[in-house]
């Protein structure tokens, strides 16, 4: 079996990127249009104390926008894969204790959020959704290289030799 090219792979990459970044676009966009949901949606996961609640429904979807644009932007790739990792680790700890313990929610990942009827949950779902999420910033952890990207152009910038110096003449006396 062949290996991929590099071109192949850097052509995947790039798909891989451009979809992660859709992800936290989309859902950072659909939060902040709607920060009352968002505040319900964090609530329901009775995980955080009631101060936190505000703090946490208005930053989360600033993060999910900011991690979006750099994604998208294609800078510092792997260390915006690794903080969207770390972040969606931590959402689908969230929806894992939130199952555990009985409690019937809504995500709200994409919207909505907050308690629902019970049967009406969907955690199996969420789980494998955040988890494909996860296996995008993995393959951007291990493999940011993606076309089109600002830390291609800034390696490009890096990668271009130095003129060299004129050797220094010195006179002898």
């Amino acid at each position: 079996m062949r290996r991929p090219t590099p071109r192949v792979l850097d052509g995947a990459g790039t798909v891989v990127r451009l979809g992660l970044a859709a992800v936290w676009l989309v859902s950072g966009a659909i939060k902040v249009s709607d920060p009352g949901q968002t505040y319900i949606a964090v609530k329901a996961f009775d995980v955080l104390p009631a101060g936190l609640v505000g703090p946490v429904a208005t930053a989360l979807p600033l993060v999910e926008l900011v991690l979006g644009l750099l994604v998208l932007a294609g800078l510092f790739t792997r260390w915006v894969a690794v903080a969207s990792a770390v972040v969606l680790v931590v959402f689908i700890a969230g929806v894992v204790q939130s199952w555990a313990r009985g409690l019937s929610i809504d995500c709200g990942c994409f919207g909505g959020g907050g308690e629902v009827a019970q049967g009406e949950t969907r955690y199996p779902e969420e789980i494998a959704r955040d988890v494909g999420f996860l296996a995008l910033a993995a393959w951007l952890t291990v493999r940011p290289r993606t076309w089109a990207s600002a830390d291609g152009w800034i390696r490009k910038g890096r990668a271009e030799p130095e003129p060299a110096d004129e050797p220094v003449k010195t006179e002898r006396t």
